[in-house]
C-alpha cells in the first residue's frame, strides 16, 4: 500500500513550534506540581508560591498558542507574521515566565526581563491577529 500523494511533510519551522508548544505544556504541568507541593521554605516570600503559580499559568496559556502557530504554518504556509508570532511567543514566555518564577523562588527581581517578555507576548498576539486578517 502506498502513501497518498496528498500528504506533504510538515515544514521544519512548524515542527519546531509544535515541539516547543508540547515542551512548554510539559514544563508548565511540572512547574505547577512543584508550585503546589514544594514546602513553603522553598519560596523566598509568602507571595512566592503565588508568583510561581502565575508563571506556570502564563506558560500553560501560551503552550496552545505555540501549537496553533505550528498548525497554521502547516495550513497557511510560511507567512512572516506567523513566523514572528511564534518566535515572540517562544522568547516572550521564556523571559516572562522565567523571570516571574525566579522572583517567586529567590525573591530577586530581574529588572526589565519580565516586562520585556510580557511585551513580546502581547506582540505575538497582535501578529496572530494581523495574520488572521490577511488573505
Amino acid at each position: 500500500m502506498s502513501v497518498s500523494a496528498s500528504f506533504s511533510p510538515v515544514p521544519r519551522v512548524a515542527r519546531l513550534f509544535l515541539a516547543s508548544g508540547g515542551l512548554l505544556g510539559l514544563l508548565s504541568v511540572a512547574g505547577g506540581a512543584l508550585a503546589a507541593h514544594l514546602p513553603d521554605a522553598m519560596f523566598a516570600a509568602p507571595s512566592g508560591r503565588t508568583l510561581a503559580r502565575e508563571a506556570v499559568e502564563m506558560g500553560m496559556w501560551h503552550a496552545p498558542a505555540l501549537l496553533a502557530v505550528g498548525i497554521l504554518l502547516c495550513v497557511r504556509g510560511r507567512r512572516v507574521p506567523l513566523l514572528l508570532a511564534g518566535a515572540a511567543f517562544a522568547l516572550g514566555v521564556v523571559l516572562f515566565c522565567g523571570a516571574v518564577g525566579w522572583t517567586g523562588v529567590t525573591g530577586q527581581h530581574l529588572g526589565p526581563v519580565a516586562p520585556t517578555g510580557g511585551s513580546l507576548l502581547m506582540l505575538a498576539w497582535l501578529l496572530m491577529a494581523v495574520d488572521g486578517l490577511r488573505r
